[in-house]
């Protein structure tokens, strides 16, 4: 079975919406889903413990160029997903893919056109993207 592309995905999504089809319904469940995909990551360092955070200030040098800053700056995360997390997320983020697809629908845009403006900005902008 080969892999669907967005505009597969954002078409069945727009066939299985059903129960949510106002534009608030679909907000609110997108932001709750939202929520639980940082309620899983939660769970994975509190419960599980498959993974620890050591968050500190990150310390950019001086003098650094940026492939070298790269390699200076953490993610803060030690160790690893188990599987049942990484399952765990997966499955939530996949709901919240499920509605950011719904809302494309309601709003009329295209997820593929989202994704490849949002790539162009990344290629033409590059670290200076999300600063």
């Amino acid at each position: 079975m080969s892999t669907p592309t967005l505009e597969q995905f954002q078409q069945q999504v727009s066939e299985l919406l059903l129960r949510h089809r106002s534009l608030l319904d679909v907000l609110s469940k997108y932001s709750q889903s939202g929520a639980s995909v940082n309620r899983a990551v939660a769970k994975s360092v509190t419960e599980c413990g498959c993974i620890e955070l050591n968050a500190r200030k990150q310390e950019y040098p001086d003098d650094a160029n940026l492939e070298q800053a790269k390699t200076k700056l953490h993610h803060h995360i030690n160790g690893e997903l188990c599987e049942h997390c990484r399952d765990a997320i997966k499955n939530e983020l996949g709901r919240n893919l499920f509605y950011i697809s719904a809302m494309c629908n309601l709003l009329d845009i295209q997820l593929d056109d989202v994704v490849a403006q949002e790539s162009g900005k990344c290629s033409t902008l590059g670290l200076f993207n999300l600063t």
